[in-house]
């Protein structure tokens, strides 16, 4: 497996001066303003560090500085330990965060003329600054994985806690669903059919670009303002249909043949292979839906409720029959929440939801329900953008309450034994400290409180 490696200094890092020349398209004087070990900070890190966004509480340029050199403390011991990041744990954070900034920004131009870099240049960055953060995060774990709570030290830790001061749990659901999507007519098809065959002769005649005819007409509005273009990506990271005809291209200069996928009909064109990811040019046409249809498939899923409420079969066993919602088929209707653990860093499945982690539409419906009560039809939106509809049952519904040993005993179990993590972590940092050679520019120390003072009396005692 590939792996993303961090690139270290030399230890003659510690006999730089502290000022440097680094070349920029600005060019700026960089300069080395912490070292740790055989490890540099420089100022640009603290001012790519404060580019994140982050909510820093105090002077940054004390906050970040020492945030990092904790970082480096985590790296180095995580290289001793070979402790590595994998590509993928990696992507799919840079990716979600990429997409929030776009959001943010409104577009990504508005984003590169934000930071004043490419995409593909902050994408570098960020991809660095991700892993730096998910190689501390694991070492961390490490460093805390044998560390363990019992039931009587949660009682202890909460027993004589008042009940306004202890964690409130707020109002979850558990919800099953039934989901159909509404018939495509044949007609329908065979027109977004031979509207893709249309767009493939003009290309192939060189009427026009595949590019141009994604920016006017293509269904998946993102990528066409890039001229349909799709950034490198993996084949696990496409619809597997779609990824069979992409990875059949080798010509540039050719288009696919016309594919369906969840998401709809598309043609596809290669731009650029590295390694194994492709980077990919489509235009998507999704069918139009009629109204009639729509109607149809809402009286169906309606006479199944109907059924269910009568007693000819319960929800579970029509879920696992008739319904297209594929999460949650096999869990007989239950839908499954991934939350992530932000102690381990890893995502974990879960049947309960907070209202605002539903679907909107699927939250509306809920909000209205008594426990085991079944919703009327109505239509939403599935994950490819597609017209649905659905009926769900509220299974179960557990109101926002103070937290109970017997009721939230993993919750607050975790509480405890992060309590002793950040515990053992902080001793391990301050013995880090005193064996790891640190020096600060003077420059920088500066009315800085650093959370752990330590730093100020390793720079002393040069």
């Amino acid at each position: 497996m590939r792996h993303i490696f961090l690139t270290t200094m030399t230890a003659l890092t510690a006999l730089l001066p502290m000022t440097v020349m680094a070349q920029s398209a600005t060019n700026v004087i960089d300069e080395v303003i912490w070292v740790v070990g055989d490890e540099a900070i420089l100022r640009s890190d603290v001012e790519k560090a404060r580019a994140m966004g982050d909510r820093i509480q105090g002077n940054p340029y004390c906050v970040i500085p020492e945030r990092l050199a904790i970082q480096k403390l985590f790296i180095h011991q995580a290289q001793a330990d070979s402790v590595e990041v994998t590509n993928e744990q990696v992507t799919q954070m840079v990716e979600e965060q990429l997409n929030e900034w776009i959001q943010m920004a409104t577009s990504k131009e508005k984003l590169e003329e934000y930071r004043g870099m490419s995409l593909a240049q902050i994408r570098e960055e960020l991809t660095e600054q991700l892993c730096n953060m998910q190689l501390t995060r694991m070492m961390r774990n490490k460093l805390t994985e044998d560390i363990k709570v019992t039931p009587a030290e949660v009682r202890y830790f909460f027993k004589d806690m008042p009940e306004d001061s202890l964690p409130l749990i707020p109002t979850q659901v558990e919800v099953e669903i039934i989901a159909n999507h509404p018939n495509y007519r044949q007609e329908e098809i065979d027109r977004i059919k031979e509207t893709l065959r249309d767009y493939t002769e003009r290309v192939n005649s060189g009427e026009t670009t595949f590019a141009m005819l994604a920016k006017m007409f293509s269904d998946d509005r993102e990528s066409a303002r890039q001229g349909g273009e799709l950034d490198y990506m993996s084949r696990m990271d496409l619809d597997p249909a779609f990824a069979n005809v992409a990875w059949s291209l080798t010509d540039p200069k050719k288009v696919s043949k016309i594919v369906e996928s969840q998401y709809g009909f598309h043609i596809i064109q290669l731009v650029d292979k590295r390694g194994d990811k492709l980077k990919l040019r489509h235009i998507l046409k999704r069918p139009h839906v009629e109204q009639a249809d729509i109607e149809a498939c809402m009286a169906r899923l309606d006479s199944i409720a109907t059924d269910i409420r009568n007693g000819k079969f319960t929800f579970e066993d029509a879920a696992l029959s008739v319904s297209d919602d594929k999460d949650s088929r096999a869990n007989r209707g239950i839908m499954t929440n991934i939350v992530l653990d932000e102690s381990s860093g890893e995502r974990i499945r879960t049947s309960r939801f907070k209202m605002g982690e539903l679907p909107s539409e699927i939250a509306r419906v809920v909000e209205t329900l008594d426990v085991g009560e079944l919703s009327k039809a109505f239509l939403m939106m599935d994950k490819s953008g597609k017209e649905q509809c659905a009926i769900v049952k509220l299974k179960n519904r557990i109101k926002a309450h103070p937290a109970t040993i017997t009721e939230d005993y993993q919750v607050l179990s975790h509480i405890v034994r992060e309590r002793r993590c950040d515990e053992f972590i902080d001793n391990w940092i301050r013995e880090k400290q005193r064996t790891t050679y640190v020096r600060i520019s003077p420059d920088w120390l500066t009315d800085c409180e650093f959370q752990y003072p330590g730093w100020i009396k390793k720079n002393a005692d040069e």
